[in-house]
């Protein structure tokens, strides 16, 4: 289905906004662009609208769509040096919605000291104050059945989120003894409730809520949020199967954007930017979309034979990825609690179908138990791995660059003050490798996650041709602190594994991956190069830090050096934080929409 624009509405006319990608953040930011009725906005975006499909709308469907043409860009790392050579998977939504329509539909928040973080690294505004004030405009939390919470012997009364926003919020309607009993394993082994889940203080254990509509337990993203509320606004013009491929500019006091070219059932096209163009076409490809511009590093635009328009040498450096891996068991025989394991079987998929439409069954389960934490409530070696961090970046702390230097300050503050890098996520489910489930088996996940990583990398064109992908690398494990985590989170997975109330769910000798044989350090450390995953929440690739510092964007997020371009998705983000990247990625929209509204 084509947007609510055609080819011969948008080739060579003039709109005042132009915003490249219809993502998470840039359907948010151009719906709430064109409340002003003055301001015509145009939204460019390379997928299909996907109104009404299943697969999307379903939500127990994860990680279906990777891989689908029709669904997911599947871009890919280069091989990286730290981990085996390795290449990873980077999926991305292919789709107008972007990522919000194929991801786990997560929604947690980070923390306060997180967030007022940004502002700390030199921006003004960016803090939990103005974070939390556009996330509750855009909240739609509808408790749970008063039911439901107390057959599950939960309390969600002090989940902070705004409840009459378009992005609806609700826990999931089946969270099965595993998880519960997790839960309490994760408190007998010393991690607290969370004080404050969704209002700034997530140190701890607790259930989130997931992006669902609780009329129809379907998949609530941008589209059904701000897209198909706003698409019959006649300022409001989105045009899908648009692949943009660099913006037109102009030179003089500075470079300008006076249009879009993009590419159109192969024919190429450009759009005339009236006031401002904004890139929202993700942490992936908004770097290369500068590039391919004439905007980034002088070495790399010249690698690629792309004239220099603006010698600007944070495009694309700075690269900070969230990973996960994971531990997968079997449950005991009896267990007779529903998983989402079921939705392998395709003779069963009719049936949870079904079952959906009576708000039961599969589809009802989520990725909704988390635990965040800091390293010393999983390990007792948290002292021993954070003094050798820290030695590691003292010795080498001539060799970084200012930004880098501040950045390592905020996260070497982080190791000492309780922050939460450790992440474990208990999912009703098989969700690990390489050991394959065995089809009729029930199984249960203990996902773990690295949110503070220290290793930089960096995405960069390596071609003029657009449609060939940038170079991914994010240097996985080259700081050693990084893949040191990793090997501490899985030795408290198989602890809790081994732990009442937890143990007694499980079957003798449950674990399938990695697998009992995996039993040192070394082992762990090689199980996690060979098969650790992204969580799919790149940022920085487009950093939001003073100019002499590596940034390229000011905190009004225009590009420096220019006049009218600025960029607002999980780019411009300076510094990883303790949470999926959802809510951030809607209230970068936001409010950047409103930054844009008071500045025009």
């Amino acid at each position: 289905m084509p947007g609510n624009a055609t080819i011969n509405d948008v080739s060579g006319q003039m709109f005042d906004i132009v915003v490249v990608g219809g993502g998470t953040a840039g359907l948010c930011l151009a719906a709430k662009l064109s409340d002003n009725p003055n301001l015509s906005v145009l939204v460019l975006d390379a997928g299909e609208v996907s109104v009404d499909d299943p697969k999307i709308l379903l939500p127990g469907q994860y990680g279906v769509h990777f891989g689908q043409e029709e669904y997911d860009w599947s871009f890919k790392t280069t091989p990286q040096k730290f981990s085996n050579g390795r290449q990873v998977d980077w999926n991305r939504g292919k789709v107008l919605g972007g990522s919000s329509a194929i991801n786990f539909m997560c929604w947690t928040k980070p923390s306060v000291q997180e967030v007022d973080d940004w502002e700390r690294l030199g921006n003004p505004g960016w803090n939990w104050a103005n974070f939390e004030r556009h996330l509750h405009a855009i909240e739609g939390y509808h408790p749970p059945l008063a039911k439901s919470v107390a057959a599950h012997g939960l309390n969600f009364d002090h989940y902070n989120l705004g409840k009459e926003g378009p992005v609806k919020l609700y826990h999931c309607a089946t969270i099965t003894r595993p998880e519960r009993y997790a839960y309490q394993t994760a408190l007998n082994l010393g991690i607290q409730p969370a004080p404050a889940p969704m209002g700034g203080d997530t140190n701890g254990v607790y259930f989130a809520p997931k992006s669902i509509n609780h009329e129809d337990y379907t998949r609530s993203y941008s589209v059904t949020a701000f897209y198909e509320k706003y698409k019959d606004r006649p300022n409001f013009r989105v045009l899908t199967r648009a692949y943009v491929t660099r913006l037109v500019t102009s030179t003089g006091d500075k470079l300008k954007a006076d249009g879009v070219e993009f590419s159109y059932d192969g024919r190429i096209h450009v759009v005339k930017v009236g006031k401002e163009a904004v890139l929202s076409a993700g942490a992936l490809k908004s770097p290369q979309i500068l590039e391919l511009s004439g905007v980034g590093r002088r070495e790399v635009l010249g690698s690629i034979g792309v004239p220099v328009k603006l010698d600007l040498p944070g495009v694309g450096e700075n690269i900070q990825e969230h990973m996960f891996s994971g531990m997968s068991f079997e449950l005991a025989d009896g267990v007779d609690d529903i998983t989402m394991d079921a939705l392998r079987d395709p003779s069963q998929l009719a049936e949870q179908a079904r079952l959906h439409k009576l708000e039961e069954g599969s589809h009802t389960l989520g990725i909704t138990g988390f635990v965040f934490a800091p390293m010393a409530k999983i390990s007792d070696r948290a002292k021993e791995l954070y003094d050798a961090a820290k030695k590691k970046v003292a010795d080498n702390w001539s060799s970084y660059p200012e930004g880098l230097k501040e950045q390592y300050k905020i996260q070497l503050e982080r190791l000492d003050n309780g922050c939460a890098p450790c992440e474990v996520v208990l999912t009703p489910g098989f969700l690990t490798f390489p050991n394959p489930p065995v089809p009729g088996k029930k199984y249960f996940t203990l996902l773990f996650c690295l949110n503070h990583p220290f290793s930089r990398g960096t995405i960069h064109a390596i071609s003029s041709d657009p449609a060939k992908d940038p170079e991914f690398d994010p240097h996985y494990f080259e700081h050693d602190l990084d893949l040191q985590t990793f090997v501490e989170l899985c030795k408290f997975a198989r602890k809790m594994s081994k732990t009442a109330p937890l143990r007694d769910l499980l079957k003798e000798n449950p674990e399938i991956n990695p697998g009992v044989d995996v039993d040192s350090d070394s082992k762990l450390g090689e199980f996690i190069k060979n098969y650790a995953s992204t969580t799919f929440h790149t940022i920085g690739s487009l950093s939001m830090l003073p100019h002499e510092k590596g940034g390229v964007v000011d905190s009004n997020l225009k590009v420096y050096g220019t006049s009218n371009i600025r960029v607002a998705d999980l780019s411009v983000i300076p510094l990883h934080l303790a949470a999926h990247t959802l809510s951030l990625a809607y209230a970068i929209g936001s409010y950047g929409a409103e930054i844009i509204k008071n500045t025009l």
